[in-house]
């Protein structure tokens, strides 16, 4: 089985009044490469006419996110002209790529009825000859992502990106990055491989299992070595986990407020382009 180097809890980091924890990066992990931040949102609960999520129109370059919408919604629009509500179980795919401006707020409805609120999001790096790609995005309700039903229906795969099996990811990753969410009921077991030149991204959103033969909890992220194919997951209560893997890139990574690039350079050249309106007009 696979090493597990070490276990990271993620930390608490408030944004104004939503319930943030972090695992990524850590004074203890700066990245998995390609996987390089990761915010979770909630659990929480918020009432009738509240404000809702707080991140109003911002740039990007040089990554992309990967939103989870696991309870609530999510609204986003951005300069490429791209609008769109996510709710519970959807996802949101975004390549920032050359650049945009975006926001991911709460909707109307949202903010004057209130509810339950977990949003996850996840920063994928992109390699140096796709630091300028055009920039996509692509969000999903929960229907539109594939689902695989294991071990007599106690598992739930939502297949994001890459295979499994016969089945297609619903989205395209532009680097072969597999990500996945994976629902266990308690008492499940899982086996599965991953080539040892991969990193494994492996978070748990709730629960708590045994992940080859360690204890895993919620709000934990397992970093393993690259020294064996198997994991083994075995459950103790119902659990959701973020599962991905990918190729490393290996290649210098200068990440600096929204912006994330290969050299000190790129990221002055990113400012010095979003100040001067190269990355569209917030309409």
């Amino acid at each position: 089985m696979r090493t597990i180097k070490k276990i990271h809890q993620a930390e608490y980091r408030p944004i104004a009044d939503l319930i943030t924890y972090s695992p990524l990066p850590t004074r203890t992990l700066s990245q998995v490469d390609p996987f390089i931040f990761l915010n979770h949102h909630g659990f929480q609960h918020y009432p009738a006419n509240n404000r809702g999520l707080p991140f109003g129109p911002h740039p990007h370059r040089g990554m992309e996110t990967v939103t989870f919408i696991i309870e609530g919604d999510i609204m986003h629009k951005d300069s490429s002209g791209h609008e769109s509500i996510i709710y519970g179980g959807g996802v949101q795919w975004m390549t920032a790529g050359s650049g945009l401006i975006h926001a991911e707020v709460s909707s109307e409805q949202f903010k004057k009825e209130g509810g339950d609120l977990e949003i996850l999001q996840l920063w994928l790096n992109l390699p140096a000859r796709l630091k300028m790609t055009k920039p996509f995005y692509l969000g999903l309700q929960k229907d539109e992502i594939p689902t695989i039903s294991l071990a007599n229906d106690s598992i739930q795969v939502n297949l994001i990106s890459g295979k499994w099996g016969e089945t297609v990811g619903a989205f395209k990753s532009k680097t072969d990055v597999f990500l996945s969410t994976i629902a266990f009921k308690a008492n499940a077991e899982l086996n599965v491989d991953v080539a040892k030149e991969s990193n494994i991204f492996f978070y748990v959103i709730r629960g708590s299992m045994t992940v080859n033969g360690k204890t895993v909890e919620a709000r934990q992220l397992v970093e393993f070595q690259n020294d064996d194919e198997s994991i083994n997951i075995k459950t103790e209560s119902d659990s959701l986990i973020i599962f991905g893997h990918a190729v490393p890139f290996n290649e210098p990574m200068v990440a600096q407020g929204p912006f994330v690039m290969n050299t000190q350079e790129e990221i002055y050249q990113a400012y010095t382009d979003y100040q001067q309106g190269k990355f569209g007009t917030w309409q």
